[in-house]
């Protein structure tokens, strides 16, 4: 199918922050992955992968980004009660569509009052808001029966309306209507999808949450099956100065600058071996 392929799971504002200063660095050290033949993101992931793929910016130039006030975000939270709903959902349920099923039930019982500011959120983050010409899978998941859905070029839907389903949180911010139906995050069926590179010979896989849970596959688990199949892979979760940095919570804007200079940082540990892995 091809040789290279990134895969950028999903993780909040403070991984995308992360993923782009990981990025960065690793450029800085002389690898830069982003022209892989693939690049697949989901909910934070999804904004990264849609600005790495644009070519209109630079990774200097959208590190920066990350390291200015953000303005123009809406803070948020994971709060207690959505922490308990969703490890009750992953506890009771036994495939991925089942667990997507249930948090879309609590997603679609917040309206639809944020949507069009949320979407104007997004569409504020990405420096272009139509699809490349690269191959570009950004993921949601259907609301209403829990299925894992790739938008890219070829889907007709518009870019910004594809990263806001892949970064609508349920319980935190409204489901997106797309083709009339409503979407929720990608990182609801996996937090890195990295099955998605299945068929690419060489893997990146930069996963800012690195555990599974419940009925979802852990990144380490969708990375041993694609080595399993053949494919040399490589998998970077954040080190536990990014964990300290993201705060305890991966929806505060503030958290992202913090996090990305992490990810820069940690990008010397991983170098060599990303290099060797890209060769």
């Amino acid at each position: 199918m091809g040789d290279t392929a990134l895969v950028l799971g999903a993780g909040g504002i403070t991984g995308v922050g992360w993923e782009i200063g990981m990025l960065y660095g690793l450029a800085e050290a002389g690898v830069d992955v982003t022209g892989a033949e693939l690049v697949v993101g989901s909910s934070a992931g999804s904004v990264v992968a849609a600005q790495i793929t644009s070519g209109r910016i630079g990774l200097p130039q959208l590190y920066e980004r990350q390291l200015v006030r953000p303005d123009g975000e809406l803070p948020a939270n994971l709060g207690p009660a959505a922490v308990f709903r969703f490890a009750r959902a992953a506890l009771t349920s036994r495939t991925p569509e089942e667990y997507g099923r249930k948090l879309g039930r609590v997603a679609l019982a917040g309206g639809t009052e944020q949507e069009a500011a949320r979407r104007e959120v997004i569409a504020g983050r990405l420096v272009s808001h139509e699809w490349p010409r690269r191959r570009l899978r950004i993921t949601a998941v259907a609301a209403d029966s829990g299925e894992l859905r790739i938008f890219d070029p070829e889907s007709g839907v518009d870019l910004v309306d594809a990263v806001a389903a892949s970064c609508a949180v349920p319980g935190v911010w409204p489901a997106v209507t797309v083709e009339g139906r409503r979407w929720i995050d990608g990182g609801v069926h996996s937090p890195a999808n990295a099955q998605l590179a299945a068929g690419y010979d060489r893997v990146l896989v930069l996963a800012p949450l690195a555990l599974g849970g419940g009925p979802l596959d852990s990144p380490r688990t969708q990375v041993a099956a694609l080595a399993a199949a053949g494919a040399r892979v490589e998998l970077i979760t954040p080190d536990s100065a990014a964990r300290r940095s993201f705060g305890r919570n991966s929806l505060e804007p503030s958290r992202r600058a913090p996090a990305a200079r992490a990810g820069r940082a940690q990008a010397a540990s991983h170098a060599a071996t990303v290099a060797e892995l890209w060769a």
